[in-house]
């Protein structure tokens, strides 16, 4: 996901990848400077990291973790119970958890969580925080972005025990480390949580807010911190006007940290010396789709057949090399990764991986299958409706504005006309959680453990969705389907160690995804992230992905943020 800005995201997110055909973007001239030489030669502060997570216009504030327009929060102000590394099979870390354990059957999850931390305020944080916060987003399903729906009691002030009223053991890693724990003595007096920005967030984790300003906010180490206070003082977090202003932050050394395409992506070293560079292919790039006009989306996208007949037309091989400088890589319509998730892809899938050459003549033979006909101008029409698409892209995110170009030639080729229209992420976040959008790209981020269900039960749950109009998070296709609902809910109550159970309602699912195509697949993302090696100490690498390194993703960022030094201590 991009910036969620994610993961996100960026929390989201997006995937973020190299564009070989960068546009012509001003940067921003607090992000450039006059330096025409490497990005060695540091023009920040010693102690404070400078992160560019690929916001494009001004920040609105907004420290709400729960909230779609969340742009700072999870896992540096709110933290989880434990740390779950997407990146690796790793056992979860530590965070405001210090233990956990199911009952035989899964129905009870035990937790003890730490002594002795206190929020920013001074009030000491207990076990009834994390009940209030499980109970606020049961309360408030626009904030239950993982499906949560067990009851959670207090035993005492480290201890606390969450039932569910059937098996729930996929839910371990969603309610351990993809909710933050919110203080009671706060949020309790919200009149609504959904919509309440936090413009002074109160929390436990290793940064706090210090300074907010539309073109860039600060966090501050935390001195009180539980786990002790960070060695990295300050991270700042600055908008540019895109994906060109970004790189030309590198190349004069004002940024230290971000994740996105940059030319010649290949030879990060030798263009900006003292910077490194890694990349790890783990989200998908999709044209998500305001699918369901049952849940209100109006257009040609509602049609199944014509997002299918996009889905052929596509060249993959040729996106990849004109739009993310081939760091992207093949993807399955079921939405398992084809490298993690390799023997789980469902063998009845018409293409376990989607085809990286265009198949025009099966998109025409899907959309005139459909009752549609192609017109005097080469692009096909229905009942009078020509099938023109608007596609909402973030102004500055050149790889994918680059991308839509591609794809818009290759569609028109079939006779599909999309026409991208440009917005800041502030507009672009909101009409992607109302609805109010045809298609538009982005990338489905993945769960906190490494299995696909954590994928589908986020953008393919109804729980997780809502109609037109009111906030979906994260189901932004608005895809509603009660036999991936059930097969989620069996997924769930199956032990995770009984693959051949598994595996029947993961067959389902995928098979339902490709028929139905809310998510219209691309590219699995080669996540990039470019790092200040000479400044800063402690990045993850290929080596030792302790944390998958993408500066909008949370709360990874904050295990890499409190894992890092200046260089030299």
């Amino acid at each position: 996901m991009r910036p969620q800005p994610r993961r996100t995201v960026r929390r989201t997110a997006t995937a973020a990848v190299a564009a070989a055909a960068l546009l012509s973007l001003a940067a921003c001239s607090s992000g450039s400077g006059d330096d025409g030489g490497g990005g060695g030669g540091s023009k920040t502060p010693a102690d404070t990291l400078v992160a560019y997570t690929g916001q494009a216009g001004d920040y609105q504030a907004n420290f709400n973790p729960y909230s779609p327009t969340v742009i700072e929060g999870p896992g540096t102000i709110f933290e989880p119970l434990f740390y779950f590394n997407q990146a690796r099979d790793q056992e979860p870390v530590p965070r405001l958890g210090t233990e956990y354990s199911w009952n035989e059957d899964g129905t009870e999850l035990s937790l003890t969580v730490r002594e002795g931390v206190t929020w920013s305020d001074g009030e000491p944080f207990t076990a009834h925080d994390v009940v209030f916060t499980l109970g606020m987003i049961t309360e408030y399903p626009a904030l239950n972005g993982t499906g949560y729906n067990g009851t959670a009691e207090a035993v005492d002030d480290t201890h606390l025990v969450v039932r569910f009223d059937e098996p729930a053991y996929m839910d371990g890693p969603q309610v351990l480390g993809r909710i933050w724990i919110v203080p009671e003595h706060i949020w309790k007096d919200m009149s609504d949580p959904t919509t309440d920005t936090v413009q002074e967030p109160v929390g436990t984790g290793p940064y706090l807010l210090e300074e907010f300003k539309p073109a860039a906010f600060t966090l501050k180490a935390n001195p009180g911190y539980w786990g002790g206070e960070p060695a990295l003082k300050r991270v700042r977090f600055v908008a540019l006007s895109g994906n060109q202003a970004g790189a030309d932050a590198l190349k004069a050394g004002t940024v230290d940290w971000q994740t996105g395409p940059v030319p010649d992506i290949q030879n990060v070293e030798k263009n900006y010396p003292g910077y490194q560079a890694v990349t790890v292919p783990l989200n998908q790039i999709a044209l998500l789709s305001c699918s369901s006009a049952e849940l209100g989306c109006t257009g040609p996208q509602t049609d199944p057949a014509v997002r299918q007949a996009i889905y052929y037309a596509m060249d993959r091989e040729q996106i990849n090399f004109l739009a993310f400088e081939e760091t992207a890589s093949e993807i399955s319509p079921g939405f398992a990764l084809t490298g993690r998730d390799a023997a789980l892809i469902s063998q009845d899938l018409e293409n376990p991986v989607a085809p990286m050459n265009a198949d025009v003549d099966k998109a025409a033979q899907l959309l005139e299958d459909a009752g549609w006909a192609k017109g005097g101008d080469g692009i096909y029409a229905k009942d009078g409706e020509r099938l023109s698409l608007t596609v909402s892209v973030v102004s500055g995110w050149t790889d994918y504005i680059t991308a839509l170009d591609v794809i818009g030639q290759q569609l028109k080729e079939a006779g599909i006309e999309i026409i991208p229209q440009q917005s800041s992420w502030n507009e672009w976040s909101d009409s992607r959680g109302q609805g109010n959008y045809q298609l538009l790209i982005d990338s489905l981020y993945q769960g906190p453990a490494p299995d696909p269900y954590y994928l589908y039960s986020y953008f393919f749950s109804t729980a997780t969705t809502a109609p037109v109009g009111e906030t979906a998070q994260p189901n932004f296709a608005r895809f509603s389907d009660p036999e991936v609902d059930a097969a989620l809910e069996a997924l769930k109550q199956t032990d995770p160690q009984d693959t051949a159970a598994r595996q029947e309602h993961l067959d389902l699912i995928q098979t339902r995804i490709e028929e139905n195509m809310p998510y219209i697949p691309v590219l699995t993302g080669g996540t990039t992230s470019e790092y200040n090696a000479e400044k800063f100490t402690g990045w993850p690498t290929a080596d030792d992905l302790y944390a998958f390194p993408a500066v909008w993703a949370r709360p990874d960022h904050s295990q890499i943020f409190i894992s890092l030094k200046p260089a030299g201590e």
